[in-house]
Formats: structure tokens, C-alpha cells, sequence
């Protein structure tokens, strides 16, 4: 996106126009611009000067009143060349830390979904985060726990910490020296690989094993066979977790039912909210994108701010999605500060 040229007149009525409309949620006309910033130049400038980002696209006005209102294009002015992109206020920091302490916390699942509601209650807006993706992480070991007769329990221990668990069938119960003997060879054989390259593998790595046990062969055969199955969930796992809406739809721009309304159906788009922040990529630092530019109908009102933390050498994102109307220089910092402190407490 190309963005206009400003002096430094025009930068300055915008961003008071910008935060008068984002504390008051009111189109801005140029007496309370005046009124509310020392501009040090009169109303009459300042209507001309309105006028003149009107003309660049920066504002528009809402309907016959005199006031204006930013533009997604404002934003994206504001964001990128007018915004101090400083630190986290210390309160806000406080905040956040005695958050994730008040709490007890587990695993990185515990820890990214805590992140999400801290980011609602501290922002105002609605918290997101994902989880890692761990198509790309590495298998520590794994476990065979029997469940029942004709189900078997895989316990996979995925570096950082993470675990994941799915069931096999099998044809008979099993006893725990086979399934001890089976998890044994499986450790051998895919312990510490990738678990992409594991599921592209599976047949060439355990297919010479083989068992006088009838139950431990049978059970090998699955793996064999059946091996990118099991292991699908790395390929397509994305978990989003989101914290409260309710700070969200008091603010005014979701006041009327039909707002409302798609922005709790917004909450049930799971898989539209992980593919856009699957394809957010690996920025070292805060990531912010406004209304139309996320090309997606659904998302065309609103502002997704993300950074992106680490757990070992996997990768996930924090942030939040909101209106254009958004104090951005807080809901950045307290973003990214989060990300910084997800990937400290992650272990």
C-alpha cells in the first residue's frame, strides 16, 4: 500500500483526529480539534487542513455533519509513520505478570489460552492466541497406555513439553509387556525426528520390524499401515484459543444486534481465525492488520494486532482483533509484551 506524503501540519491534525475519534467514538469537527489539541493554528486552518486529508483518502465524513472520520487508510498512516511504537507502560506490565501468576498454569496449551484472556481484560478488545505449530516439532517419545479391550491410548511427548493423545483400535485387549515392547521399538525408530518426516515415512522406517508375538505384530501392522493417519493431527492442528467478548461488544461499534451478532459468529469461525494468523508468518515484531486489508468480508471492520512467541524452536501467535477504532500504541505494546513474556514462561 502506497501511503500518501504529509506535512507536518497534516500529521498532526490527523492523529489528533484519530484519538478524539478513538475516545469518543464521535466524528471530530475542527472547533473540538482545536478546542481538545494545542495545535497552535486556528479552527479555520484546521477545517482546511481536514479537508485536505479528506482529499487524500485519510478522512471521510460520515454524513452531512461536519465532523470526519478516519479511514482504514488513516490507520495504516498512523500505525506505520505517525505511532511511537515505545514500551509497555509499567502498570500495564504489572498487569500482565500478576495475571499469568494469579492462576496455576500447566503446559504451553495453559499458558497460550491465558494469554488470550489476559489480552481481552487488559485491552478491551477480543484476546486471540494459537497454538504452535507442531508439524515441524520434534517427537521426544511416545507411549502406549491400554484403555479397554479394543482401544489403545498414544501418549505423544512433543519437544517443550507438549503432549498430544489419540486412540487406536485394536482387535483384542493387549497386555501392558506388548504394549511396552511396541512403544520400545517405536521409540527406536521415530524418537527424536521431525513429525512431518515422521508421517512421510512411516512404512520405510518400521516396516523390517518384526514380532513373535502375535498381538505386538498386529499392533506394528497398524503403524505401518495406518502410520500417516495417525499422525495427522501435527499437519493440521492450529487450536485458536480466544479470550472474553464481553469488553468487546460494549464498545459502541457492536451495540446494535445485526454487530453483534457477527461478532459472535466472527468467535465461531475458528478456521477462518487460524488461517489468517497461520499466514501471518515469522515476524520478529508486532504485526498489525486494518479492515479491508485482510481481504476477508468478514474482517473488513475490524484490527488484528499479533506478535509472535516461541517455545523452543516452534512458533505461535498472541494478539487481538478489534474495530479500526483502536488506541493502537497500547493494544501494540501490550501485545508484544505478552508474546516476550508467553515465550520466557514457556518451558
Amino acid at each position: 500500500m502506497t501511503l500518501p506524503t504529509l506535512t507536518e501540519r497534516e500529521q498532526a491534525v490527523l492523529a489528533a483526529v484519530i484519538d478524539s475519534f478513538v475516545r469518543t467514538a464521535a466524528p471530530a469537527g475542527s472547533r473540538k480539534i482545536g478546542k481538545d489539541y494545542s495545535l497552535g493554528v486556528s479552527p479555520a486552518t484546521i477545517r482546511n487542513t481536514m479537508a485536505d486529508l479528506e482529499g487524500k483518502g485519510l478522512l471521510t465524513h460520515p454524513y452531512t455533519s461536519a465532523g470526519r472520520l478516519p479511514t482504514d487508510l488513516a490507520y495504516r498512516y498512523y500505525v506505520d509513520g505517525i505511532m511511537r511504537w515505545g514500551s509497555i507502560r509499567a502498570r500495564d506490565r504489572a498487569k500482565i505478570e500478576r495475571e499469568f501468576r494469579s492462576v496455576e498454569v500447566g503446559g504451553v496449551e495453559d499458558l497460550v489460552g491465558k494469554a488470550a484472556r489476559v489480552l481481552s481484560l487488559l485491552t478491551g478488545e477480543l484476546g486471540l492466541a494459537i497454538g504452535p505449530t507442531l508439524a515441524t516439532a520434534t517427537l521426544e517419545r511416545l507411549e502406549l497406555v491400554p484403555v479397554s479391550s479394543e482401544k489403545v491410548l498414544l501418549v505423544f511427548t512433543i519437544e517443550s513439553g507438549v503432549v498430544r493423545t489419540v486412540y487406536v483400535d485394536v482387535a483384542t485387549r493387549l497386555p501392558r509387556t506388548t504394549l511396552h515392547a511396541v512403544s520400545q521399538a517405536l521409540n527406536e525408530r521415530l524418537a527424536g525426528s521431525v513429525l512431518s518426516e515422521i508421517q512421510a515415512t512411516m512404512r520405510e522406517r518400521l516396516g523390517d520390524l518384526h514380532f513373535d508375538n502375535e498381538g505386538a505384530q498386529e499392533l506394528m501392522n497398524i503403524f505401518v499401515h495406518s502410520g500417516p493417519d495417525i499422525f495427522e493431527w501435527a499437519r493440521q492442528e492450529r487450536e485458536v484459543h480466544l479470550g472474553s467478548t464481553a469488553a468487546l461488544a460494549e464498545q459502541p461499534e457492536f451495540t446494535t444486534s445485526d454487530r453483534l451478532r457477527q461478532l459472535l459468529l466472527l468467535t465461531e469461525r475458528r478456521e477462518l481465525l487460524a488461517s489468517v494468523l497461520g499466514e501471518r508468518g515469522a515476524s520478529d515484531g508486532p504485526q498489525v492488520t486494518i479492515g479491508t486489508e485482510h481481504g476477508q468480508p468478514e474482517l473488513e471492520d475490524l484490527t488484528i494486532v499479533t506478535a509472535n512467541y516461541s517455545v523452543g524452536s516452534l512458533q505461535g501467535t498472541v494478539g487481538v482483533i478489534g474495530p479500526t477504532r483502536m488506541p493502537y500504541d497500547k493494544v501494540v505494546s501490550i501485545v508484544d509484551w505478552t508474546s516476550d513474556l508467553l515465550t520466557r514462561l514457556t518451558p
